[in-house]
């Protein structure tokens, strides 16, 4: 895990809102629901950046800052940090503003990250197999 700034870093690639559904026992979002949130938006670019098919094949450390709340608006932001041959690096953070009702109890807490990670995808073929893809071309300074 990197030190985090007081902004995101990287492109918005997602925003949803957890559902009662989504809770714990304590009533908090369930952290499997935000994994599977950051795994869905680091696929969409994945899947862009590898020109078809792609599949998770790794996520590393991960660590909960703060709970997130039915209501709140959750942000996921990502950025490519590796691009191989067959796979790609994508560094996830998720950052959430409080529902609502919270912004209007809490005026000092209106953006904050929740957890970060980086998820590795691997290109694969219509059979599964991993598969070359050509590497996006990089911008002229």
């Amino acid at each position: 895990m990197t030190n985090h700034s007081a902004y995101p870093e990287g492109e918005l690639l997602l925003r949803t809102s957890p559902m009662p559904s989504d809770t714990n026992a304590n009533g908090d979002i369930f952290g499997g629901w935000i994994m599977s949130q950051m795994d869905i938006a680091g696929g969409m670019m994945a899947i862009e950046i590898t020109g078809g098919r792609a599949v998770t094949i790794a996520v590393d450390a991960m660590k909960f800052i703060k709970p997130v709340r039915v209501g709140d608006v959750v942000c996921c932001y990502g950025q490519v940090t590796r691009i191989g041959n067959t796979s790609v690096t994508i560094r996830l953070e998720v950052w959430v503003k409080p529902g609502f009702l919270e912004i209007k109890l809490d005026k000092e807490n209106v953006f904050s990250m929740v957890t970060e990670a980086s998820y590795t995808y691997v290109a694969v073929d219509h059979e599964g197999r991993k598969r070359l893809f050509p590497k996006p071309e990089t911008p002229a300074p």
